[in-house]
Order: C-alpha cells, then sequence, then structure tokens
C-alpha cells in the first residue's frame, strides 16, 4: 500500500520551519532535526531526545522519518563494497552502493530512478526499462541510508557519485535538489567537489548543469569514438551523435573550469581496438584542450548483452595508447562484481525485467 506521509527529507528546510510555526514551535528546531537527520545514528522520531515528546509524537503523524526502506543488504568479498536493496514507498525497489575505500573515503554510488529508460547494451538496468523517477528525498534518503551505518563507528559520508540506477538528467529537477541538500552546510554539508553526476550524454542536461554556478564534477558515458558503434551500444546516440556530447562537454569546462571524466566501458571486440583508442583521443582532443579531459576505462562487468571482457594486457594497451596522445586515463579496478554491485550490474525484478525473467 502507498504511504501517504511524506518523509522528512522531502522537506525544504524553508517548508520545515513553516510546519513548525505552524505547530507553535520555534524555529531553530529545524536545524536539530536536520542535524539528526543527516549526521545522527537515530532511526525514528522517538529517537531524537532533545525535542519535546509532543513534537516528536507531531512529526511522527506528519511525516516519515524515511522515504526508503531497507530490504536486503549484502557485503562483497573485498571486505569494502556494500549494496542495499532498498523500498520505496509505492513497493518499488533500487539498489545503491557504498563504496569505502581503505578508511579514507567513503563514496555513495545513488539511483535517481527505478529502472532506466537508455536501454544501454551493456547494463543490467537498461534491461528493466524505467519503472519512475525518484524523488529528491528518495534520492537523499540513499545517502542518509549509509551515512546512519557509517556514524555508528564515527565515520561519513564523503563523496556520492549518481552513477546507480537510471539517468540522472532525466530526472533533473529531483537531482539538483537533492545536490543542493548535499551540499548545505546545515545538513549534509559535502563539498560539490566531491559530487559527480554522471550522464549517457543528455546534452540539455550537460548544458543546464553548466549553467548551475555549481562546481560539480560531470562523467559523460562515451563507450566509442565514432557514432556506429556508440549507437549500437547506446541508443541515446542516435539523439546526441559524439560530436554533440564532446561539444556539450567542452562548453561545461569552459563554464565550470571544472575537467571532464568520460566513461569507457571496455567491451571485447567492439571498442577495445588500439586504433580505436586513437581516434577516440582525437575526437577529445579536437573539443578542448587534453588537460581538461580525463577518460575512466572500466572493464566490462558480465551481465547484460552478452559481451566479454578484454585481456589484462589489452586494456593496459588501450590506455598506454590514451596515454600517449596526451589523455590522461585510468584502468578502473573493479569491485563489487561478485554482489552484483559493479558498473552497469544494478538490477531488481521489477518493470520489463519481471516480465521477461
Amino acid at each position: 500500500m502507498t504511504e501517504s506521509r511524506r518523509a522528512i527529507s522531502e522537506l525544504t528546510k524553508e517548508q520545515l520551519v513553516a510546519w513548525l510555526r505552524k505547530h507553535g514551535e520555534p524555529s531553530y528546531r529545524a536545524k536539530q532535526i536536520r542535524r539528526h537527520a543527516t549526521h545522527g545514528t537515530e532511526r525514528g522520531f522517538e529517537e531524537l531526545t532533545d525535542l519535546p515528546k509532543s513534537l516528536r509524537d507531531a512529526l511522527a503523524r506528519s511525516f516519515r522519518w524515511s522515504s526508503v526502506e531497507p530490504v536486503r543488504e549484502e557485503a562483497s568479498a573485498d571486505g569494502e563494497t556494500r549494496k542495499a536493496l532498498l523500498e520505496l514507498r509505492d513497493g518499488h525497489h533500487i539498489e545503491s552502493v557504498l563504496m569505502p575505500h581503505h578508511g579514507a573515503r567513503n563514496a555513495v554510488c545513488v539511483s535517481t530512478q527505478a529502472g532506466c529508460p537508455m536501454a544501454c547494451a551493456f547494463c543490467a538496468t537498461g534491461e528493466m526499462g524505467l519503472v519512475r523517477n525518484l524523488t529528491a528525498g528518495e534520492i537523499v534518503d540513499q545517502i542518509r541510508h549509509w551515512q546512519n551505518e557509517l556514524a555508528q563507528r564515527g565515520e561519513r559520508v564523503s563523496h556520492v557519485v549518481y552513477m546507480g540506477m537510471g539517468e540522472p538528467f532525466n530526472n533533473y529537477d529531483a537531482t539538483l535538489a537533492s545536490v543542493r541538500a548535499l551540499i548545505d552546510p546545515e545538513a549534509f554539508g559535502i563539498s560539490p567537489r566531491r559530487l559527480t553526476i554522471s550522464t549517457c550524454g543528455v546534452v540539455p542536461g550537460i548544458d543546464a548543469l553548466g549553467g548551475e554556478g555549481l562546481p560539480i564534477n560531470l562523467a559523460v558515458s562515451l563507450h566509442a569514438p565514432d557514432d556506429p558503434t556508440r549507437a549500437r551500444i547506446m541508443p541515446i546516440n542516435r539523439k546526441w551523435g559524439v560530436e554533440d556530447v564532446l561539444a556539450a562537454a567542452g562548453r561545461y569546462v569552459k563554464r565550470t573550469n571544472r575537467r571532464v571524466t568520460f566513461e569507457y566501458v571496455l567491451l571485447a571486440g567492439v571498442n577495445d581496438a588500439v586504433e580505436t583508442a586513437r581516434s577516440l583521443a582525437a575526437a577529445i582532443t579536437r573539443h578542448g584542450p587534453t588537460k581538461d579531459a580525463h577518460v575512466n576505462l572500466i572493464p566490462y562487468n558480465p551481465g547484460a548483452g552478452g559481451f566479454r571482457r578484454p585481456s589484462v594486457k589489452r586494456m593496459e594497451t588501450f590506455a598506454e595508447v590514451l596515454q600517449e596522445q596526451g589523455i590522461a586515463a585510468t584502468l578502473r579496478i573493479s569491485k563489487g562484481q561478485d554482489i552484483a554491485a559493479g558498473c552497469g550490474q544494478l538490477k531488481v525484478a521489477e518493470g520489463k525485467a519481471a516480465v521477461t525473467a
């Protein structure tokens, strides 16, 4: 059954202050409530013991503590990566991933949609189709889920990557609202330079983000330097081709002075040849100084599309060719594959997947 109460995360500070005043409470209570919600270990309003019981009861009657409920968590054999299956208020599900890095940082990979309409050939989420967009609160509450666990051992979320289920720019308003909650110093207080939004190449979204005045990192899923290859694995290329996407990335760099990362999943026999690497370097160079770009090479994770991962030697050679052409390139170390938490592996049994399974 659909839950009608809004989650506390769905309210802006101004809306929460207005609710408090309506109930005869001082506005400073808003800061207390938001602090508990974003930094504390509490799991419900009843645990906010620095608030009057009457206020706690009123909050519980009016709002839910969270818009997501954990169903299951899995831990990877790598000893760090964890994946959560979360249930939304209407019974749909999403996945979110915690990616600690040797105690130095705690990155969370968040979803912006249940399912995804982009249908990239190598991505399991795309097999679901789009179930629905998430609200800003449902995005934020994925971070709150992990923040709550980390706070219990004196840690906190340090980085957020919008690389989970869905295309963030197809849910632009909610995505940006969640960003503003994350960078709010009275809420999570995460530096915008520690946020990364990833897109399949939705050009209007890239341009809109560039005009927000926020120094957010942009990651663009490119995966091929030419239209025929990219269109084969990414249907969006029929709308915005390689040159369109690279030109938009160049505009983003000029407006924000932030370097753009190009995500590139290596698929054996499809986009991993030496000549392809040279073509990729040339395409990136045409649209700006090479210092403004970084290529993140991602080994294909088994799952959607039936592709194969290239050999380690072939992937290393691809990276070396880019570097020889002056393009910074990193071959990513895959984590979380054993729990299907790697790039392109997030998927739940809903949407098209539920029909065809």
